[in-house]
Order: C-alpha cells, then sequence, then structure tokens
C-alpha cells in the first residue's frame, strides 16, 4: 500500500489535480468540501474520463399526477461526464448513471498535516 502526495488542502478548492499513484494516473476532485479520487480511465471505452465536466444532473419536476411538467439541473446531484462518449458517472460513487453496474476505479483520499493524499 501506498499513499501519493497531492498538494496542501488550501491549494484544492474547486479543482482537480492529476497524480501518478499505483501505475496510472488518478485524478482528485476538490468540489465544495468533498474529495473524491478516480483513476483516469471510464470503464466503457478506456477515455480520459477525468477530463471531462464535473456537471449538475438534470432532475424531472412532475406535476400532481406523475407526469414530467419540466426538468432542471440538481446542483446537489453532480456528474462526472466522460469526454470521448458522453457515459456520466456520480461525481461522490464514481458509479455509473445509465449502467449502476459499472463504475470508476475509486482511490481512498486521506488529509494530513501537511497535505491530501491518494492511497491506493
Amino acid at each position: 500500500m501506498g499513499a501519493w502526495r497531492v498538494a496542501a488542502r488550501d491549494e484544492l478548492r474547486d479543482t482537480r489535480v492529476a497524480v501518478a499513484a499505483d501505475g496510472e494516473e488518478v485524478v482528485v476532485f476538490a468540489v465544495g468540501d468533498g474529495l473524491y479520487a478516480y483513476a483516469n480511465r471510464c470503464p466503457h471505452a478506456g477515455g480520459p474520463v477525468c477530463r471531462g465536466r464535473v456537471m449538475p444532473g438534470v432532475a424531472p419536476e412532475l406535476d400532481g399526477e406523475g407526469a414530467v411538467v419540466r426538468q432542471r439541473f440538481d446542483d446537489g446531484d453532480l456528474r462526472l461526464v466522460c469526454p470521448w462518449h458522453g457515459w456520466e458517472f456520480e461525481l461522490e460513487t464514481g458509479v455509473c448513471v445509465s449502467d449502476r453496474r459499472r463504475r470508476l476505479r475509486s482511490y481512498e483520499v486521506e488529509e494530513r498535516d501537511d497535505g491530501v493524499y491518494v492511497v491506493a
């Protein structure tokens, strides 16, 4: 098991930082107070998923009978969208939105006195 230093915590605000860890590129996302780390490889076709956009998911608004009235962006449901084919993954879990059997390879993130580390 190894640990790779990413940056000081105060340098990680609403950004992403790539590090070489465990033989592959791992990207740490700092969004709000959360830190999430994933291998930069989409399980669909191997694309550089972590270079994709982070954006809100789309949520339906329903009427009293359950019919969709309109859709809106849900800032509480952030997605990472692979730039190759548009596959969407939940930023917090790495789970694929359209096929929940697929997920990004995640890494543990630790905050230590001297910074943020990816642990594998």
